[in-house]
Order: structure tokens, then C-alpha cells, then sequence
């Protein structure tokens, strides 16, 4: 990997400045690729982006950024995406510092702007060189997620296509999910929607869905199996809760979706199970109607007060074996199963030792 330092003043850096959702964003006089296909949208903050343009108006020093060298003769930024943005939107007039525009300044002022240096590596080097810097370098500011850094990998025309549908601001999917509660936790920008999607069409193997299609000519596919999970949710469960935008849908839709299912009856036990205050994960109560697995519910455990009460009540001896034993080698159970209608109570409480315990809940 070759590393070369250059000191490039910002008027040479926005000339030719062009911002667009679609075409992405260029400068440098048309030679810079400011957000390459493997790279996020903008994502700073009204916050970060002004400490960016109090730091330049300052003269203070930027981190130093770094730019890929293309075999054109081009660049594309491999770190410094959302500063060199940041600075191209503030001279282009997009955004005021303070209450002043960049046209709204002096001259003197508008010069200092222009004639502040940047500090820029250019870095050549092999793709996967090019891939191995880019995670190595990503250790500050707005770190990459693990989608993004998947992006970086197998970029091509299936990953386009993907990220209009998936990682838009205000995109399809983001809709879709959206209209009338929402189904999916996380951003578009940030690419969890992206990730989710991939998630469940390929049971949490996202790198290798994107390695198979990643020369396809659309997204498609996994376009139109999204639409399906979402369909199927929203017929399935009809009566919209907060705690829906926290399931694996994916998996239920992948594993219950040619199954008649009675969604009347399934509305019953959602509800009856919301007002149970033994469960403490709710979102759980979907996959747990389904499936009937009560791990879906994190039944709310015994306090050590409970436990304690318990064991002296048994004098230490376990109610199954008969054998006593010190309360550290003990766990506690319900006497009434949960399913059954017990409560998590002192008086549903039995000690038995774990051997027992065990053997009797299939732990």
C-alpha cells in the first residue's frame, strides 16, 4: 500500500462541488468520487457538521483524511466523506454557520474559508488492500457498521439497486414497514433495514446472500420477498403494538407462512399475554404464540427473597429428591407452571436442586 501526504486547500477541494441523492456527490473539479458506492449517506448531525466549519474558521487542524487513487487518474474518498461534505454544502450556500451563509461573509473571510489547507493521504494499492485500510482507518468519528462494511466488499450493480430499495432516506422499504406502525427497527442510512431484509431471507447469512447475487442486475428478489414478510405481518397480527418493530418476522414468516393461521385467536393470546406482568420481553410474545417456546418470554424470575423464603421453608431439602442441600446448589422453580397459570410468587416457589431442575424443564 502506497501512502503519500498532500496538503490541498479547500477551494480546490469544492471546485466543482455537486451534491446529488441519485448521482452521488463529486468534487475536486469532477476528479473526487466524495461517496463511493461502499459508503454510508450523510449522516452528521447540524452539531458535527458546524464543529467541522468552526474548526476550519478557527485555523485549526482537521483529522487528516484519505483518498483512494483510481487506475483513471480519479480519487474516490476512502475517509473524510462527511467532512469534505460538510465543507462542499456550507461554500455551495446549502447552510448557514450561525446566522451567516458562506456568501454572506467578507472577503478576508470568505478567503480564510478557501486558503485553509487539508490534509490528505493518497493511498494506492490492490482492492483488497484498498478494503483492509478501509476498516483499519475506520476507528474514529462515525464508525461504519458491519452492513457498511459488508457494502465495501461486494459492491456492484445488485448492491445499487439494493440501497435505492433498502438505505434511501425515505425509501420504499422504510415505507412499506412504516405504514401503519412500524415493523423494522433501525435506519435506512445506516443500513439496517438493508441488513435486516438480507437477514431474513437467508437465516442471519448475510455475507453470503450478498456474495451469491452480487453480480445480479437488481435487488429484486429480496425486494419482493420483503413485501411478503410484510404482507404476511400485517394480516397475521392486524392490531398494530410498538413491540412489533423488535421481531424477527423473517424467521416466523420463513417458518409459518404456508400454515393457515387464525389471526383472531392469535389477537386473544397477544393481548391476554401483554397485561401478564410475569412477561418481561414483549416483543417475545409474537414468536411465542407461534412456536410456544417460553424462552420467547423471559418469564420474569424469582427474587433472592423468594428463593430464600422457600428454602427455609423446605429446610433446605429439595422437593424431589428429598436430599438437602446448601441454597447455592439449589434453583428455583415454580410449583404451578407458568403456562399452567402460576405466577412468579413466593407462595409458587419451590427449591429444587439443580439436578432436578434441570432433568424437569429440559434445560
Amino acid at each position: 500500500m502506497k501512502i503519500e501526504l498532500h496538503k490541498i486547500k479547500i477551494r480546490e477541494v469544492v471546485n466543482g462541488f455537486k451534491d446529488s441523492a441519485e448521482e452521488g456527490v463529486v468534487a475536486y473539479g469532477g476528479k473526487l468520487d466524495v461517496r463511493p458506492k461502499y459508503q454510508r449517506e450523510f449522516v452528521y448531525k447540524d452539531k458535527q457538521r458546524d464543529a467541522v466549519l468552526d474548526t476550519v474558521k478557527k485555523g485549526f487542524p482537521l483529522n487528516v483524511m484519505y483518498w483512494m487513487v483510481r487506475e483513471d487518474g480519479g480519487f474516490e474518498v476512502l475517509d473524510g466523506q462527511q467532512r469534505t461534505i460538510s465543507i462542499g454544502q456550507y461554500v455551495n450556500g446549502d447552510f448557514s454557520l450561525g446566522d451567516r451563509y458562506f456568501h454572506n461573509l467578507i472577503k478576508e473571510e470568505q478567503e480564510q474559508t478557501l486558503n485553509y489547507e487539508l490534509m490528505i493521504y493518497f493511498c494506492e494499492g490492490t482492492d483488497k488492500e484498498r478494503l483492509d485500510w478501509f476498516r483499519t482507518i475506520n476507528i474514529a468519528g462515525e464508525k461504519l457498521t458491519d452492513q457498511e462494511l459488508r457494502n465495501a466488499v461486494y459492491t456492484g450493480p445488485w448492491l445499487s439497486d439494493a440501497k435505492l430499495k433498502f438505505s434511501k432516506t425515505g425509501c420504499a422499504a422504510y415505507h412499506l414497514a412504516n405504514d401503519g406502525g412500524a415493523l423494522v427497527s433501525g435506519s435506512p442510512i445506516r443500513q439496517e433495514y438493508l441488513e435486516t431484509a438480507l437477514s431474513w431471507i437467508n437465516k442471519g447469512e448475510v455475507a453470503d446472500y450478498m456474495a451469491k447475487h452480487q453480480h445480479d442486475k437488481d435487488a429484486e428478489k429480496l425486494w419482493a420477498y420483503f413485501q411478503d414478510v410484510i404482507a404476511w405481518v400485517r394480516k397475521t397480527f392486524p392490531n398494530y403494538r410498538k413491540e412489533m418493530a423488535h421481531v424477527n418476522w423473517g424467521e416466523l414468516y420463513n417458518e409459518y407462512k404456508d400454515k393457515k393461521l387464525n389471526a383472531t385467536k392469535l389477537e386473544t393470546e397477544v393481548k391476554k399475554l401483554m397485561q401478564d406482568e410475569d412477561v418481561t420481553k414483549k416483543s417475545g410474545i409474537y414468536p411465542y404464540v407461534l412456536t410456544g417456546n417460553e424462552r420467547e418470554l423471559s418469564i420474569r424470575a424469582f427474587t433472592d427473597k423468594m428463593k430464600r423464603e422457600a428454602y427455609e421453608r423446605q429446610d433446605g431439602v429439595c422437593t424431589f429428591c428429598k436430599k438437602k442441600f446448601d441454597i447455592s446448589e439449589m434453583e428455583a422453580d415454580h410449583i404451578t407452571p407458568w403456562h399452567e397459570g402460576g405466577k412468579t410468587t413466593a407462595d409458587n416457589c419451590q427449591m429444587l436442586c439443580k439436578l432436578d431442575n434441570r432433568t424437569k424443564s429440559g434445560k
